[in-house]
């Protein structure tokens, strides 16, 4: 990897809430272990740019199995013309597990990208929704924030690591921009889908990095 310009690279903290925590009703493995690294790194403030992403469900969310009769959390069904995993309830807007995570300075962050705000779908990545009745993606406006900022360098950590760091990451470099995966800063929902991470990173050309290496 190339010397980090702050001018030109963003920090993207997907997802760091409550709910994603130990205890909480979609627990990452050990997603609290990213707490104090996360806020080491913010305190460095190596980027001059800094984005938080935010799960952001109304109730009765069509991701969640409550929505579906005779469905429980983890089955998946057809959903647009996609498979769409059905989740436990999280993340539902105004709800203390739907908050940014307390411990972190969240004063840093230039802007919030709250996602899966539309009841019909559902939102893994900080630049696109998933597939809609429509058949599209339509973006957050994410991409467009950044390049208006002279951004063509993202760095992504937070949760969850198997699913919307993956997404998020993987739709940084279709819109264009530099990659990297700040791996020790994310957790999986699922440790055993490492592997199966790991290679779809590789295959979308994201760098897997580990914060010591920005210092």
């Amino acid at each position: 990897m190339t010397a980090l310009d702050p001018d030109r690279s963003a920090l993207l903290l997907v997802d760091i809430q409550p709910d994603f925590m130990p205890g909480g009703p979609l627990a990452c493995h050990q997603g609290d272990a990213i707490l104090e690294p996360v806020l080491e790194l913010m305190q460095h403030r190596l980027f001059r740019h800094v984005v938080a992403t935010q799960d952001w469900h109304p109730s009765g969310h069509i991701s969640f199995a409550s929505s579906h009769d005779g469905r429980e959390p983890f089955e998946s069904i057809e959903l647009h013309g996609a498979d769409q995993v059905l989740w436990p309830d999280h993340c539902v807007q105004g709800t203390p597990g739907a908050a940014l995570h307390p411990s972190l300075p969240w004063e840093q962050a230039d802007v919030i990208i709250r996602k899966g705000t539309d009841p019909q779908v559902d939102s893994y990545s900080g630049f696109r929704n998933n597939i809609g009745p429509d058949g599209e993606r339509p973006p957050t406006g994410l991409a467009g924030w950044l390049r208006d900022r002279g951004v063509d360098t993202v760095y992504v950590c937070g949760l969850a690591r198997d699913v919307c760091v993956l997404w998020t990451a993987e739709d940084a470099v279709r819109a264009g921009f530099t990659t990297y995966f700040l791996w020790g800063l994310t957790r999986p929902v699922d440790p055993a889908t490492d592997p199966e991470t790991r290679r779809a990173l590789e295959q979308a050309g994201v760098e897997r990095v580990n914060a010591s290496q920005l210092r």
